[in-house]
């Protein structure tokens, strides 16, 4: 019999009750009375003890040790989602992932392959640029070019001038050496152009407090979720040693702020265009999405229609040799 408010007890006979020989492979033993493993197999496969098992199943030791519960975790084939909840009616707190994320699951694949027509880009907890469409990369500019490290919007946010993370190569939209092309979206000579489309923008303004804030806040909970990443903490202790912006905003350990907005851009083809950004998390895999529309019916979709044709025209367009 199990006591009152006995969530790890009922916990794990449940996991246990769901489980067959075949699931743990241990040899079947003929018919049971019950379903699931018996209580003398689990303990075995856990390494503790059958009495200490039946004493946890029952309400009767409440506080097992971390090890104990690893190994519980390990023996019920639980999945993260359950083995964090094991920890947490055991009164521990659940283990953390060792590093951040830094690849684009299939699914998440497919779901951006899917949006080609939309600017997608695909960040990991630590905000670096995972995958884009071809739709980001003529809006944006292509990241194709840029390492890792450079794809990190962390950096790029907070880099100030003459630190060790602004640009090497700054593309200024009034440099004679990237001329700016026709602002008529109707005329397609320089939306076409490689040159163009492989470095079209650059932010007029920086970004916003705000948008800053909510980065930082973002970054703050990675940090709390992969507390041994050292490539992560590298990034905090850079960021904070050039910026003063950054060292102001860690220090108000905000959590929770919004990091959908509007991005204003000054792309060299059609001119200003401003578009809203919105960021949408995937928990199982840790990762952004963020993706820029255009309000149908107003000037800046009609600026971001003409980039995507152009992109499309020039994706069909043949390779010349040499």
């Amino acid at each position: 019999m199990s006591l009152p408010d006995n969530s790890l007890g009922e916990a794990l006979r449940a996991w246990r009750d769901r489980l067959t020989t075949e699931d743990v492979g241990l040899p079947a033993t003929g018919r049971r009375r019950t379903a699931g493993l018996r209580r003398e197999e689990l303990a075995s496969l856990a390494g503790v003890s059958v009495d200490y098992l039946l004493r946890l199943e029952q309400g009767r030791a409440r506080r097992p040790s971390r090890s104990v519960v690893a190994s519980l975790a390990r023996a019920l084939r639980l999945t993260d989602d359950e083995a964090c909840h094991l920890h947490l009616v055991a009164g521990l707190l659940p283990p953390t992932p060792g590093r951040v994320p830094q690849e684009v699951s299939p699914s998440v694949d497919r779901l951006v392959s899917r949006w080609g027509d939309i600017p997608v880009g695909v960040f990991s907890a630590s905000w670096t640029l995972l995958t884009w469409t071809d739709s980001w990369a003529a809006v944006l500019g292509d990241p194709a070019a840029r390492t890792p490290r450079e794809r990190n919007l962390v950096r790029e946010v907070f880099a100030e001038p003459g630190s060790v993370f602004s640009p090497t190569d700054p593309v200024d939209p009034v440099d004679p050496a990237y001329p700016v092309g026709p602002t008529d979206p109707s005329n397609p000579t320089n939306l076409t152009s490689p040159a163009n489309l492989t470095n079209p923008a650059n932010p007029t303004d920086r970004s916003t407090g705000a948008f800053k804030a909510a980065l930082v806040a973002d970054l703050r909970l990675a940090r709390a979720a992969y507390p041994g990443e050292s490539d992560l903490s590298a990034l905090i202790h850079e960021t904070a040693r050039v910026s003063a912006d950054f060292r102001r905003l860690w220090a108000t350990a905000t959590l929770g702020s919004r990091l959908s907005g509007r991005k204003r851009i000054q792309h060299r083809c059609v001119g200003e265009i401003v578009l809203d950004r919105d960021v949408l998390k995937v928990p199982d895999h840790d990762v952004r999405i963020v993706t820029f529309t255009a309000e149908p019916g107003t000037p800046d979709a009609e600026k971001l229609d003409s980039l995507l044709r152009a992109t499309a025209v020039r994706t069909a367009l043949p390779l010349r040799a040499g």
